[in-house]
Parts: C-alpha cells; sequence; structure tokens
C-alpha cells in the first residue's frame, strides 16, 4: 500500500512511510494499546511518561496514523460533540463547564508537548472563526453565544462577530458576522502523529505495525501475528471499532471528505485573509472546515459521504467523486478568487466515530481491565489528548480532576441492528441537507432540523 497516497497530510511528512516490523509472536506486556492513532499514542506517551517502569505495547493493523490521525482537518479545538447545553443537561452545570475547561486546557497542553517533544507540526493557534453567511445562520450565531455565555463560558471565550470583524479573520462571499473563539490550533496532523509516534518509542514503547488485532477480551488482544496478554488492554481504534467482534454496534463509522489546493499566491491570501491561521468553518447544518495550510493551501473539507450498511469501512469509501465535487463548489462559493481555474491537487476521506448519542467517553473496566476512548465525531485531535491522560490516571490507579470528567465512564447506547441503522444515519444526513437548502431558498430556520437536532440530544 502506498500510505502516501491517503491524504494531502500523509503525502508531505518528512519522513519514508515505512512500516515498523509487526508482532513476531506471543508476548506479555501491563498494558497493550490497540490502535496507533492520537488516541492510543498519547495514551502509551503519558503512561510512559508516569512510569517508565511499565511495558507498553501499542499494536496498529497498517501504520501509525493510518487512520483520522492522519486524514482529517488539522484543528486541535477544544471542541467536544455534544453542547455545553445537553452536557449541562446530562450532568450539571458544573461538570459540564469542568469538560469544557478540560478542553480548553488540553489546547495549550498539545501545544507544551510538541515543545518539549521537539515535534515539528506546523502548530499555530489562531483560533476558530464560524462565519455567518445568512440571517437564519447569524440568528444560530447569537443563540449559540447567548447560551454559552448563560451556560457560565468566560465572554472571550465565545465572541459574537459582526459582518466587518468576521470579514477581517475570513473573507468569504457574503459574511454577515459570525463567532470567534481563541481556543484551536490549526496543525499538520500527520506530522504530529508521526512525530508522537517516534516520541514515543523513544520513551520505550513498542510500536508493532500491520498487525491487524482479530479480537479484544480481558487479559489479551489477539492478532494473526501472536497474541499480547497483558492485565490491561485499551481499545483506541475510533472509526474502525465495528470491524472488532461484538462492537459492531459500538460505533457508527462516518465518513467525511476533504479537497487541498495548489499552494496559492499571496495577492490570494490577501482576498481571502487568514492571517493568523485561523480554522473556519460556517453555520451551516451540513459541517465544513477549513484551514490554511503552512505551505499556503487550502484544505477543505465537510460531511456528506453516504454511511454503508453494515458499518462497513473500505479504502474504496474514501473517495466520493460526488462529494469531492460539491467540496470544490463550496469552496468557490465561500471565496470566488478560488474559482475553477484554481487546482485541487489532493482529495482524500476517511470515517470517523460516532457514538449513537453523540457522547464521546473514555475508560476503564477494572474488574476485566478493559480501556476504551473515542467517539470523537470528528473532534478527537483534542479530545485524543486528554482521553490518552485519563486513561494513563485511570490505568496507575491515579484520582485527579481527570478522571471525575463526565465523560470518564460514559456508556453511549448500541445503535440500532440494520437496516435501522443505516436508514436513521442516512435520513439524518438527508434531514440536515435539506435543511440547508431549504433555509437559503425560504430565510426562515429549518423545524426538521432543530427537531433532529433535539433528538440527537444537541
Amino acid at each position: 500500500m502506498r500510505y502516501q497516497e491517503l491524504s494531502y497530510w500523509l503525502s508531505t511528512v518528512d519522513e519514508p512511510l515505512i512500516p515498523r516490523p509487526p508482532l513476531n509472536g506471543d508476548t506479555d506486556a501491563d498494558v497493550v494499546v490497540v490502535g496507533a492513532g492520537y488516541t492510543g499514542l498519547w495514551t502509551a506517551y503519558y503512561l510512559a511518561v508516569a512510569d517508565p517502569t511499565v511495558r507498553i505495547t501499542v499494536l496498529e493493523a497498517e501504520i501509525a496514523g493510518y487512520g483520522a490521525s492522519g486524514r482529517n482537518g488539522g484543528w486541535c479545538s477544544a471542541l467536544f460533540p455534544t453542547s455545553l447545553p445537553a452536557l449541562a443537561r446530562r450532568h450539571g452545570r458544573n461538570r459540564a463547564l469542568a469538560m469544557q475547561r478540560a478542553m480548553r486546557e488540553t489546547v495549550d497542553e498539545v501545544g507544551r508537548v510538541i515543545a518539549v517533544e521537539g515535534v515539528d507540526c506546523d502548530w499555530r493557534q489562531g483560533g476558530t472563526v464560524v462565519l455567518a453567511r445568512s440571517e437564519v445562520q447569524l440568528g444560530r450565531a447569537r443563540a449559540e453565544v447567548a447560551a454559552a455565555h448563560a451556560q457560565g463560558l468566560d465572554p472571550d471565550d465565545l465572541v459574537l462577530l459582526d459582518a466587518a470583524e468576521a470579514s477581517a479573520r475570513c473573507a468569504a462571499e457574503g459574511v454577515r458576522g459570525g463567532t470567534y473563539t481563541p481556543h484551536c490550533a490549526a496543525v499538520h496532523p500527520a506530522k504530529l502523529v508521526r512525530g508522537l509516534a517516534r516520541a514515543v518509542e523513544a520513551r520505550g514503547v513498542r510500536i508493532a505495525e500491520r498487525t491487524p488485532v482479530t479480537e479484544i477480551r480481558a487479559g489479551a488482544a489477539v492478532t494473526g501475528h501472536g497474541t499480547v496478554r497483558a492485565p490491561v488492554v485499551v481499545r483506541a481504534t475510533e472509526g474502525w471499532t465495528p470491524g472488532l467482534p461484538g462492537h459492531r454496534r459500538t460505533i457508527a463509522p462516518v465518513y467525511s471528505l476533504m479537497v487541498a489546493t495548489a499552494p496559492l499566491p499571496d495577492s490570494t491570501w490577501d482576498e481571502i485573509g487568514l492571517t493568523g491561521r485561523e480554522t473556519f468553518s460556517d453555520h451551516r447544518h451540513v459541517i465544513v472546515y477549513g484551514q490554511r495550510t503552512a505551505d499556503g493551501r487550502l484544505a477543505f473539507g465537510g460531511r456528506g459521504a453516504p454511511y454503508h450498511f453494515g458499518s462497513r469501512v473500505s479504502p474504496a469509501y474514501d473517495r466520493e467523486p460526488r462529494v469531492f465535487a460539491a467540496l470544490r463548489r463550496t469552496l468557490g462559493e465561500l471565496f470566488p478568487v478560488l474559482g475553477p481555474d484554481v487546482p485541487v491537487t489532493h482529495s482524500w476521506g476517511g470515517p470517523l466515530g460516532v457514538a449513537r448519542d453523540w457522547h464521546a467517553s473514555v475508560g476503564l473496566d477494572r474488574a476485566s481491565g478493559l480501556g476504551w476512548a473515542g467517539g470523537y465525531v470528528g473532534d478527537g485531535v483534542g479530545a485524543s489528548n486528554l482521553a490518552g491522560r485519563t486513561l494513563a490516571d485511570l490505568i496507575l490507579g491515579r484520582e485527579s480532576d481527570l478522571t471525575r470528567l463526565p465523560w470518564v465512564g460514559h456508556r453511549s447506547p448500541r445503535w440500532e441492528p440494520e437496516p435501522l441503522r443505516w436508514l436513521a444515519v442516512n435520513a439524518g444526513l438527508r434531514v440536515m441537507s435539506d435543511a440547508d437548502r431549504a433555509e437559503l431558498r425560504t430565510g426562515r430556520p429549518s423545524r426538521r432540523a432543530a427537531a433532529f437536532s433535539r433528538l440527537l440530544g444537541h
């Protein structure tokens, strides 16, 4: 497999993507981690830092960063898939605010570690601007800011922007306002995950690549190359989780796709803005996201690809020409300077993990020694670091502020069996897509989208 072809990010790392040796027979460890993405590697990193005597093995089906960690939008943000008001309803206001504070601090923690470990991953903490390009979207922006402040967020954590302020950050077409948060950094995600793998190895952690795990059970992770026996087994497989026995309905893998332009001249960036490398989105229902890369490209992505029956994951699903074409059209609508003559040089995609209640979780069952983290719904660059720190505390038996956060030990309900799962996920995508079109046509908020959001607990 040519791993460089999986994403723009993996095509521009500064190392050959040669797999590490696979597992070579049965072995023992104190902790075995399944998955060498952000979650698995952050868990291994913080365990190794806290106690260098802990024997840690990380098992990876392909190479470190093969999954979402090497293909995402490059937002290291304080976003959590469950909204602050929904968290407050489920767990109480104080615990919801603690979760939000932990996520904000996580952005700074990732920046600290990459500086300490010398990971060159094009880190720039420019915050996030979410544009409102219609009166309906501006109404949602106002409501979001009001709700955040009513729940207790500091005014500077989420700021309402007028048209001039929003356009000064991101000069998209038709901007009427927006929101801004400083709690996000643009990052080259593949450089981050590959650098993290090297940092973990330097601390004595073993990473076995090209070693697919076929079963996770108490005390062991089973592969075709041998079994790793360990009292603690951590599942860090996110969108690939349904491929494990017993986990078909744990997570729904939903695909998100991206495109990247050729490097743009300074004159084009003068028209677009993003001078601080702010990450950007807008207040439509079907999520879009982008960033200005360190080498001057615009990397842009969004949802819209279908969910595949039976929670199947396949390289064939990474590329949907219809979705790529829609992303390219949207890019031109947002920034007319990026007309059809501006080439798109890379297009790619991959699955992210969605829990049935849209609530990410992390935990450790002490009776079985089975740990897990995931369900990030695309917000995993930051959340995975918090998960890794939390798992390290749980595994080492340390009570901390992290182990008291409301996502610790949370158990999401299982997804419905097929065909109900296929019908529900794809119907939800259709509802939100139709809502965006209806709002453009009528100028009124979509009641169907609001009802669907309430159904998800947002």
